[in-house]
């Protein structure tokens, strides 16, 4: 499998995941316009009062898929978290939260709530 179908199905099994546990999803491959110095956000999903920015990584072992998500890209996910939240207004009295989903096909996965932090 090619790895863009294997991206592919990790963030389609990421979202699913996140429906079972009572999310919504809000928007999926979430990217910020051209100049914000921001990047994309794999998923944006929301449950009563809170919001999370959801990133997803599929490697071959979750082990690896879990430390895929380096400061830089953290800092790239949280700018796109506030462009985001100027665009809809309507979450920002929301929690916010940064999630993880790591993913291990055939199928392998891990959900780390709070994953990393901005203050």
């Amino acid at each position: 499998m090619k790895a863009d179908a294997k991206g592919y199905w990790a963030e389609f099994a990421a979202r699913q995941l996140f429906r079972l546990k009572g999310y919504r999803i809000v928007a999926a491959n979430y990217v910020t316009g051209r100049g914000t110095n921001a990047g994309e956000v794999d998923f944006i999903a929301s449950r009563q009062n809170v919001i999370v920015f959801v990133e997803v990584k599929q490697r071959s072992s979750i082990e690896t898929a879990a430390y895929a998500i380096s400061p830089r890209q953290q800092r790239r996910i949280w700018r796109a978290a506030e462009v985001f939240l100027q665009k809809y207004p309507q979450y920002l009295t929301f929690d916010i939260r940064f999630d993880a989903v790591t993913v291990c096909l055939p199928f392998k996965i891990r959900h780390f709530p709070d994953a990393f932090r901005f203050y």
